[in-house]
């Protein structure tokens, strides 16, 4: 079920000084919530970008072994654009990312590293809302990493990541889903939407492979509509949205 339509969503908290972004795939950040990254980064805050996947089955066109490195390359550059330098890649195979204890125990290990106060993923669940199907990489990312946050502050679950030197870190107080039908929160995307729609074109080549729309007419349309459609319910102002989960 989703949430009314009339609910004003609230604004995300701002008291903290450290992010870390657990997604699938390249283009998942930057099609869920780039604007509100680029704000953080414009206020000081450190945002940190994690990948299940390098992307590798994203484009019919290019065999795994060429298409992993050009995306890995594209996201690199266009995190760039919003401020985030860090960028990790997990190495789970693309299109059939397993959610259960290995991919938990890497996503806690990344949590351990960075050791962020606000976890961001993509929706987890089966559907964006209605009868369109979300892919299982998503869920299953989107899943462990709500789970992770927890995992990273128990010193008795996967405990080889302490004898590794990743001590626990039980500092999450957040994670905010990006995506999602039953939206809590919301970050005005007003700066940083044109840097948002910068950073989606980085993805070029996958793009290009999606849509025989022009690239900046396709990205800006996208972005600007969601962006637009967030904002009637954030005071009218264009915003990105997320459900908010405490810790």
């Amino acid at each position: 079920m989703t949430e009314p339509t009339t609910t004003q969503l609230q604004p995300m908290p701002d008291d903290w000084r450290r992010a870390l972004a657990v997604v699938a795939h390249p283009d998942d950040l930057e099609y869920g919530c780039s604007a509100a990254v680029a704000a953080w980064t414009d206020a000081g805050r450190e945002v940190a970008y994690v990948l299940a996947t390098r992307g590798e089955a994203g484009i019919d066109t290019l065999a795994p072994a060429e298409c992993g490195p050009l995306r890995e390359r594209e996201q690199r550059a266009s995190a760039a654009v919003v401020g985030v330098s860090t960028v990790e890649f997990l190495d789970h195979r693309d299109g059939v990312v397993e959610y259960g204890p290995a991919l938990r125990r890497d996503i806690a290990a990344a949590v351990r590293r960075h050791r962020p106060e606000l976890v961001i993923t993509l929706n987890h669940r089966d559907t964006w809302g209605g009868v369109a199907w979300n892919t299982p990489d998503h869920v299953a990312v989107g899943r462990a990493t709500l789970d992770a946050a927890g995992d990273a502050g128990n010193r008795w679950i996967f405990p080889e990541l302490a004898e590794q030197g990743l001590e626990p870190w039980n500092g999450v107080r957040w994670v905010a889903v990006a995506g999602s039908a039953t939206r809590t929160h919301a970050v005005d995307a007003s700066a940083g939407l044109e840097r948002a729609v910068g950073s989606l074109l980085e993805h070029r080549a996958y793009i290009g492979a999606l849509t025989d729309e022009e690239p900046e007419s396709y990205v800006r349309g996208f972005l600007t509509g969601v962006a637009k459609s967030v904002g009637e319910r954030f005071g009218g102002r264009p915003a990105v949205a997320f459900e908010l989960f405490a810790r």
